[in-house]
């Protein structure tokens, strides 16, 4: 059995080692938007009925306007990571490709279903036994960014090799202009991977959507099951994708200048990372993350890359002040990097 993934999250528990009410933690391990958006009005019969056809189809129309799919009505599911299980019925025979390193649930999907699984640092190390090709774009934990032209001949690639190529657009909310839904309708053998709660705020929704051509995309629905998206689910998410996201994107904008500012001040190196969350490199990673528990502040370190540390967007200038008052204690002093 191939051991569990450490997520982001996890206040409970640092809470109990290092003490300190959970509630009262500032939890920085996650990419998600600190600043939920106000919930918009739900029916009451959204609550009261098993969700309506109409429903799945107003969310539908919704994300495609939102996305930018063109022809392609977006799959509501249940969060992507319900679907990532699913990947490998898709597969047969050959290999998955995975460009790496990034969010760990594929590989671990993939050798849990018995498959072959490589993961690649460069698409040069791709080879023709390659049956699904996965690319998280923007990277999560890195941002590493390939740009549509890349992926138009990565696809390209696939296609003549009979294969897929996925695309988890996870936390591409910010820069739509990077996305390749709009020229999903005209790229067959491709799938794309769209996450509603990190950039709404509202993970918790359990709610993304695929953009595939439908023979895909019936195949997903068909292995989900009926009413697989509550009525509430695609009710908000029907409402939030068909207003104006503008002043959610600058917010989250704002808050991700002023967490590089702290860390830039501190002396962290900003190796990468996305709208939503900084990517910190330091050889000095677990005494950093230790001394942030301390002073009740969560952030994610990774076991593939003891050097890495990265921080999600802190909601306000109070935690702005919290995290640089951590990172400016005469305590750190033991642990702050060389400037």
């Amino acid at each position: 059995m191939t051991d569990k993934i450490v997520h982001g999250g996890g206040i409970t528990e640092a809470a109990r080692q290092y003490g300190g009410r959970p509630e009262d933690w500032l939890d920085l391990s996650t990419g998600i938007n600190p600043n939920p958006v106000a919930l918009p009005e739900v029916p009451v019969s959204a609550w009261h009925r098993l969700p309506d056809q109409h429903l799945q189809e107003r969310a539908r129309e919704a994300a495609r306007g939102y996305y930018r799919s063109g022809d392609i009505l977006p799959l509501p599911v249940p969060g992507t990571q319900s679907v990532i299980q699913l990947l490998p019925r898709l597969v047969i025979g050959g290999s998955i490709a995975i460009l790496s390193p990034t969010y760990g649930e594929y590989a671990r999907a993939f050798t849990l279903a018995g498959l072959k699984v490589r993961q690649v640092s460069t698409i040069a190390d791709l080879t023709s036994d390659d049956r699904l090709v996965v690319v998280v774009n923007p990277n999560n934990p890195d941002g590493r960014m390939l740009p549509v032209d890349r992926l138009h001949d990565l696809h390209d690639r696939q296609r003549q090799l009979g294969g897929i190529l996925l695309v988890d657009e996870a936390f591409g909310d910010v820069e739509p202009e990077a996305s390749v839904a709009p020229y999903a309708a005209s790229m067959p053998g491709l799938i794309i991977f769209r996450s509603f709660g990190k950039f709404f705020g509202m993970a918790g929704l359990r709610l993304g959507f695929v953009i595939a051509e439908a023979s895909i995309m019936a195949r997903f629905e068909d292995w989900l099951g009926p009413w697989a998206v509550s009525g509430p689910a695609l009710s908000i998410a029907t409402s939030l994708m068909e207003s104006d996201t503008s002043a959610i994107r600058d917010r989250i904008l704002q808050r991700r200048l002023a967490l590089e500012r702290i860390l830039r001040h501190s002396g962290l190196h900003v190796a990468g990372g996305t709208a939503l969350f900084a990517l910190v490199a330091d050889e000095r990673t677990e005494g950093i993350y230790t001394h942030l528990c301390r002073h009740h502040i969560l952030v994610r370190k990774f076991d593939y890359a003891r050097n890495w540390l990265r921080f999600g967007l802190a909601p306000d200038e109070e935690a702005d002040r919290k995290l640089a008052g951590a990172l400016e204690s005469d305590d750190f002093r033991s642990v702050r990097p060389k400037i």
